[in-house]
């Protein structure tokens, strides 16, 4: 896999992550999301 891809794909996990650990736990609730699912759903966007 290309270098640049890699990294990119990385920096979208991580942002993602980063963005959703910021919501409580109504937040994400209201967008259907538990705290477990975001590193899965984080590999997803990636």
């Amino acid at each position: 896999m290309n270098p640049l891809k890699t990294f990119r794909a990385w920096r979208r996990y991580n942002e993602t992550v980063r963005e959703l650990n910021k919501l409580n736990t109504r937040q994400l609730s209201d967008l259907g999301i538990t705290r477990s699912d975001i590193e899965r759903i984080a590999r997803a966007t990636a």
